[in-house]
């Protein structure tokens, strides 16, 4: 099933030699950041925000944003397993549309069905202890959430 809404590889976005891209994962509680390498080719988990209320958190986003040069922010759409949106997708695009309000870089979205449970084995494969892996997951989702979105982008481009 097609993103309802632009996803990293259809949004049509002329990136520069060294720009980068930003993942992230919004929890309730949370918003786990990731961000790519200069040459778009490997996500790396950053931080964990605790969420506050939104002009704080979208100042720290933007904050870091302008600190790495990003292009283009990937926000992970938390889709039903059938592919519907349910109220976290809907709260989510609301979230995507006060902070794309905010700031000239594109706002796009990436389906972010199981990428905590992939982002749950890779830290348990890695050897990550319970209690450290908890506070790693949400970086370590959006990390799964960019890297799905610059495989993409690598294939559409044919690299």
């Amino acid at each position: 099933m097609a993103l309802p809404l632009p996803a990293l590889d259809t949004a049509g976005i002329l990136f520069a030699r060294h720009d980068r891209v930003m993942a992230l994962d919004l929890g309730t509680k949370t918003i786990g950041i990731a961000v790519s390498d200069a040459e778009r080719q490997w996500a790396s988990g950053l931080k964990t925000l605790k969420r506050g209320k939104f002009t704080v958190d979208a100042a720290e986003i933007r904050k870091i944003a302008t600190h790495y040069s990003v292009a283009a922010i990937v926000l992970g759409l938390p889709l039903n397993m059938d592919g519907t949106m349910g109220p976290r997708a809907q709260a989510t695009r609301a979230f995507a549309r006060h902070l794309a309000g905010l700031t000239a870089i594109p706002v796009v979205f990436e389906d972010e069905r199981l990428s905590t449970e992939a982002a749950h084995e890779t830290l348990q494969a890695a050897g990550v202890a319970g209690r450290q892996r908890k506070e790693l997951i949400d970086s370590a989702a959006a990390e799964v959430i960019l890297q799905t979105a610059l495989d993409r982008l690598k294939s559409r481009q044919g690299m």
